[in-house]
């Protein structure tokens, strides 16, 4: 497994490749924060940079101009499987006999044990703790003699989540798994062409939005273009609902759908069932404005921004560690005391997976003087691990494995608590419902995940020999 959430940047044939990349990997950021890596190519060898940090931490200075060439993949990347480390920044990249080869991960393989276990016995020697990096093992070790027929290949052997950027000397090749599980897109500017996790990294430097890469599709883009395999067909696509309820850029486009009209759908959906009239509604910055702004719509209850994000602290959810995610919470928001006090208010956020950044919110809140907090919620309750991507590994981290529902709403402290329900979310899509994964709430795995897969499971399996 590793980083979804983790972002994907590639282009082909453009002037000054470095930069486009890096501009897009900031635009990905909020996908992870941990590390970012860079490979570029001028067709004739490739240079790369990586370090921990932030994008405009780790390209600082005169990086980006030692970087020349017009082909690239960047990465940035927050761990889901392996730990945070030097050893584990992507792009990876090694020498086969294709020549020199970068790959870049977004989403879990589902049979890393399975695959740790075959490629172990033919003698491989990882320099990381990531399933990306046994994707190249595959490559290297194909049977057939084409670079283009060894990636194939490998796509046959693995299962699970992955949108893949791959890079040659030569060329980009762009994959998505066949269920469809992450997104990637394909984009184009000045006569060359890009590939992204999300279309909002296009918007920013004036690249046109082309298309979604399709589920089980692999885009090879050269000097002749860009032109279509599809590898693989699944009966059923299993595209991640928390994309669209928290993970992507509201300005971004994803599985045919708006992340921003589709969020605001969520707080329709939910304020349908209101009967609660509070004083104002308001949002957790920043996924759950949308929401709020839909359930204020329908509700006619007032919608305020009560409280106040600070833009220099990066997304909670997404720091590893119990403590460092409390901290950020105290960091990250601050409640306007003088308009919520003696208030009621309803305030929406996107998902209580844990339960402890929601706890401390609540409790700033009743510090500010809020009379009553009542929390709606844009996710269903999180019961089940998820295998694809989302750091909630376990079922013992998740709050809703442990209390029901009257439990939760007493452990965070609000006086009501609702959730919307799955029938809910699918009512707040425009493409059918069936063509998404719910698995963290229903535990209908569309691809059954190896028995014992963990975030940690290269390392447990490395200590073992």
């Amino acid at each position: 497994m590793t980083g979804e959430k983790c972002g994907i940047f590639a282009a082909y044939g453009v002037k000054n490749a470095a930069k486009l990349i890096f501009h897009g990997l900031y635009s990905l950021q909020h996908r992870g924060q941990e590390s970012a890596g860079m490979v570029i190519s001028d067709q004739h060898g490739v240079r790369e940079h990586k370090g921990m940090g932030l994008v405009s931490e780790v390209f600082q200075g005169d990086i980006l101009k030692k970087l020349t060439g017009s082909i690239g993949l960047g990465h940035v990347r927050y761990s889901t499987t392996g730990s945070s480390s030097l050893r584990n920044i992507q792009p990876f990249i090694g020498d086969c006999r294709f020549g020199n080869v970068s790959i870049a991960h977004n989403g879990n393989l589902a049979n890393t044990n399975s695959l740790w276990k075959k490629i172990g016995h033919q003698g491989a020697v990882l320099q990381s703790t990531m399933d990306t990096e046994m994707i190249l093992h595959l490559i290297a070790q194909s049977s057939f003699d084409g670079f283009e027929d060894a990636v194939k290949e490998a796509l046959w052997e693995i299962r699970g989540a992955f949108s893949l950027g791959i890079m040659s000397e030569k060329n980009i090749i762009a994959i998505r798994d066949p269920w469809g599980f992450r997104p990637l897109a394909l984009g184009k500017l000045d006569g060359g062409y890009l590939i992204s996790s999300e279309s909002c990294a296009f918007d920013i430097i004036g690249a046109q939005f082309i298309r979604e890469i399709e589920p089980g599709e692999m885009l090879i883009i050269d000097e002749n273009g860009p032109r279509s395999v599809f590898y693989a067909h699944s009966h059923r696509k299993a595209f991640c609902i928390f994309e669209l309820i928290y993970f992507a850029r509201p300005d971004s486009i994803i599985f045919g759908e708006s992340v921003y009209l589709a969020r605001k759908k969520m707080g329709w959906v939910l304020a349908e069932r209101e009967d609660y009239d509070a004083d104002m509604v308001i949002p957790v910055p920043d996924s759950g404005i949308y929401a709020a702004l839909g359930f204020s719509e329908k509700s006619k209850i007032p919608f305020e921004l009560g409280m106040i994000r600070n833009p220099y602290v990066g997304r909670t959810f997404i720091r590893p560690g119990r403590e460092n995610r409390n901290l950020a919470v105290k960091l990250k928001l601050n409640p306007l005391k003088s308009l919520l006090k003696g208030k009621k208010i309803i305030i929406l956020e996107d998902s209580i997976v844990r339960g402890n950044t929601s706890r401390e919110r609540i409790k700033t809140l009743k510090n500010a003087g809020v009379k009553e907090v009542h929390m709606r919620v844009t996710s269903p309750p999180h019961c089940h691990p998820c295998y694809y991507g989302i750091d909630f590994p376990t079922r013992e981290e998740l709050i809703a494995c442990r209390m029901n529902q009257e439990e939760i709403r007493q452990f965070l402290g609000l006086n009501s608590l609702r959730y919307i329900d799955i029938n809910g979310l699918k009512k707040s899509l425009s493409k059918p419902g069936e063509n998404f994964c719910f698995a963290c709430f229903t535990g209908d795995y569309p691809v059954v995940p190896d028995k014992g897969l963990g975030k940690f499971i290269l390392e447990e399996n490395s200590s073992e020999q």
